[in-house]
């Protein structure tokens, strides 16, 4: 996947990435080599850290992601939190195993529950939720977020990825998919219930808070 940052930028910042001290290098750079290998999205090291960093001070008790694939943005919700849950969703059992696999590596087990099936359905199990992570198709995240923003708190985050599609919002005649993620982009920005902001690192993050 591309980046929107200008390639020397985001080569400054996986430069600072890779020097934190605060992090399993080794485990990370597995997952992020499998990644590679397997041509499987991921957000990246400077998105991970960014949600850890939202984690840490909004101290949650339950995330719930929608598109968990092996794990990767889960290592640093689980990683940051003090108490509580993060709730890992995937159709494949086969990623959800291999997540377990990985946060067991890092003995990040006791803060995890793993769910095979569709997440949207699983999410809308959880009620009073502090964080919604959404990561799994983007022509969904409209019919998602109306579906369960009554189970995110007052004051919960919805965060959600790829949500500049590689540049291509900005394109004047979209296909279907990026028209979607703009649908998204622009509900969530005129919607009354939630306060937005689009932070344009690797393929943007839309975070907002449910007023």
């Amino acid at each position: 996947m591309n980046n929107l940052l200008f390639y020397d930028i985001q080569e400054y910042l996986d430069k600072l990435n890779k020097i934190s001290k605060t992090e399993n290098e080794v485990l990370l750079k597995e997952m992020e080599d499998l990644a590679s290998r397997l041509n499987f999205p991921i957000v990246n090291r400077s998105v991970g850290r960014f949600l850890y960093l939202i984690t840490k001070l909004k101290k949650p008790k339950l995330v719930v992601e929608i598109g968990s694939g092996f794990g990767y943005s889960a290592y640093w919700f689980a990683k940051a939190l003090d108490e509580g849950k993060v709730i890992l969703t995937d159709y494949k059992e086969e990623n959800i195993k291999m997540a377990k696999n990985f946060l067991g590596k890092a003995n990040l087990l006791e803060k995890a529950e793993f769910r095979v099936g569709n997440g949207v359905e699983v999410a809308k199990e959880y009620k009073e939720v502090d964080i919604f992570f959404f990561d799994h198709e983007k022509s969904k995240y409209l019919d998602t977020v109306l579906q369960i923003k009554d189970n995110l708190k007052s004051g919960g985050l919805l965060i959600a990825d790829n949500t500049l599609w590689h540049g291509k919002v900005l394109e004047e005649s979209p296909d279907n998919q990026t028209k979607k993620i703009k649908e998204f982009n622009e509900y969530m920005f005129s919607s009354p219930e939630f306060f937005c902001s689009l932070v344009p690192i690797r393929d943007g993050v839309l975070v907002a808070i449910k007023l």
